[in-house]
Formats: structure tokens, sequence, C-alpha cells
């Protein structure tokens, strides 16, 4: 077969790309942005002094207590401070003589200032702890939310650019009866399809390898795992999700249609998969289902190769699964095509 077409059509995906600023952004720089805004947002930081308040019998205890700024107030103006958010607790005396601590239980900085109220009220009436205990400190790279979040957010590029920038060039092409006229043309559907694929394995390097070496340069983010791994792995995701656009769009006919597939598609797996956060915190019944998505796939075994030094052959059941997800979701796709 004659591959001319082929080769034409992936030239022009490039050129369609390369005069949309937008699509620039939304592929190279939008990640880089959230590297940055997430990365300084939750970046590893000593643990912040919490603010109470404390009538004057109990200021002196709680101020031996190096995470209190204590604020001395009557308990009307402490009850007033907690109301408002100024303080996460406030500390007063009853009628006998016991210390009460008023807190929200609700609120994470009001349970550890409690837990820090307590300690310093005890130590103060003469509690010894009957073990030593010494902090030692450790923040390595590898465990930090950042480090956490560099290889979602390349798995999370991987899908948003197949999936969207596939789907709306297909339906644009379709909407102006572009590909009405290439019925004319010796291109045939598998040609005008894979074009589609190659121009995604073109774009690749620069989807996956610049946010990572960002990662790494500015925050300190490891590559414990061979590249050769993580271009592999991110190949297969790349055809995968390529694969899952171009059915997305085999039937939709207008742009509008389309955003409302797309989303019933990519949404829950912008929320399940692991993007931000473990996709364990969900119920465990949910877990096998959350494990067969595509996004959870590759999220997961890109953490396993970058973060953990692991190679293709342990990740081997994500790898399946993508590729699963590659073949039956392809050929659905040229089954399903429609030119008009």
């Amino acid at each position: 077969m004659d591959q001319r077409p082929l080769v034409q059509l992936t030239l022009v995906r490039a050129r369609e790309f390369l005069r949309e600023p937008e699509a620039v952004f939304w592929a190279v720089m939008f990640p880089i942005a959230l590297i940055v805004g997430l990365g300084f947002a939750f970046r590893a930081r000593p643990e912040a002094v919490l603010k109470v308040a404390a009538e004057r019998s109990i200021a002196p205890a709680l101020r031996a207590e190096s995470g209190l700024e204590v604020m001395e107030l009557a308990p009307d103006a402490a009850h007033q401070a907690l109301r408002d958010g100024k303080v996460a607790l406030a500390a007063e005396r009853d009628e006998r003589g016991n210390v009460v601590l008023r807190y929200d239980d609700t609120n994470p900085e009001g349970r550890a200032a409690r837990a820090l109220a307590d300690r310093a009220v005890q130590r103060a009436a003469g509690r010894v702890d009957p073990v030593t205990i010494h902090d030692q400190l450790t923040r390595e790279a590898g465990s930090r939310y950042v480090d956490f979040l560099v290889p979602g957010l390349v798995g999370l590029g991987i899908m948003s650019n197949a999936v969207w920038g596939l789907g709306f060039s297909i339906v644009d092409y379709r909407r102006r009866k572009l590909i009405k006229r290439l019925l004319a043309t010796p291109i045939s559907q598998s040609q005008y399809l894979t074009s589609y694929l190659v121009w995604r394995l073109i774009l690749l390097p620069v989807e996956v390898v610049f946010p990572i070496v960002f990662g790494s340069v500015a925050f300190g983010v490891p590559v414990r795992g061979a590249w050769l791994s993580i271009l592999a792995l991110s190949l297969l995701g790349s055809l995968s999700f390529s694969a899952i656009g171009v059915l997305v769009a085999s039937r939709a006919r207008t742009i509008e249609g389309l955003s409302g597939i797309m989303n019933v598609v990519v949404m829950p797996m912008w929320v399940v998969s692991g993007v931000f956060f473990s996709a364990q915190r969900f119920p465990a019944i949910l877990q096998p289902a959350i494990k067969l998505l595509p996004l959870t796939a590759l999220i997961d075994a890109l953490r396993a190769i970058q973060l953990q030094g692991q190679t293709l052959a342990d990740v081997w059941p994500q790898a399946a699964t993508l590729f699963a997800w590659l073949v039956v979701a392809f050929i659905a796709a040229l089954k399903l095509f429609r030119w008009r």
C-alpha cells in the first residue's frame, strides 16, 4: 500500500498543532504551570504554629509548647475568637478548677491544637513521660507530594492531549465536510486514523520529557527508573488514549455532542485514577474497577518506574491493561468510524 498519504496526513496534523498557540500551551505549558502551583502550595515545610486562646492561669503552661502561639484572653473573648476562626482552640478552667479545651473536632488544626495543649498542661502539672522519645525528621525525595504529583500530571497530559486533541480534530473535519472530500482521494480509512496515532508519537517526547525534567530541576523530583522504560510506557499509554479518542469521535457530528461524550469518558478518570491524590482513598469495592481504567494503569506504572526504580517487567499488569485498551478501542473505532 502506498504510504505517501499517511506521511502527508501526519504533516497536516503537525501544521495544525503548530498553528494553534492554545494547543501548544495545553500540551506543553499547562502541566508545568500545575507542577509549579501545586509544588509550591504543598511543598515540604515545618508544621505551622497553631494559635490558641487561654485565660491567665493556663497561658504560661501552654506557652511552654513550641507548637502553640498563645493569646491571653478572658473566657468570653476566647469563645468569640474561636467562633471567628482566629484561634484553633480556647482553654479555660471550670468551677472545679479543671481545664476545659474547646475546639472543633472536624477541624484538623483544632485536633492538633488539642493534642499539643493537653501535653503542655499535663507536663506543667508534673507528668513525666515513662519513655523518652526523640524526633528524627526526614524529608527524602520521592515521598513528597510534588514527587507524587509529577507522574500523575504526565499521565493526565498524555490522556488529555490524546483524547481531546484527536477527538476535536476529527469532529471538526467531519463538521466542515473535509473528511467527506477525502473519500475522493486514494487515502484509506486506516491511513487517516493512523496519521493521528503517528502524530501523537511525534509529540510524545515533549509531553513526557519536559515536565519530568522540569520537576527534577525545579523541585528535585527523582528519576530512579530508566528513561527508556518511562518513554516506552508513555508510548503505550499515548497509543491507548489515542485509540480511545478516535473511538469517541468516530460517530459524533458536532463539537457540542463530542464534548458531552468526552466528559463522560475523561472526567471520572480525572477524579478516581490518582492524579492529585491516591486512588486508595476510594472504597475497596471500587478498587478492581479503578485499576482497570487506562489512566490508573498508566499513572501507577509511571510512579513505580520513576519513583521506585522498577522496570517494565515489574509493571506488566498495567502495561497489559493499556495494551488491551489500545487493541479494543482501535478495532472498535475502525468498525464504527463514519466519514460523513
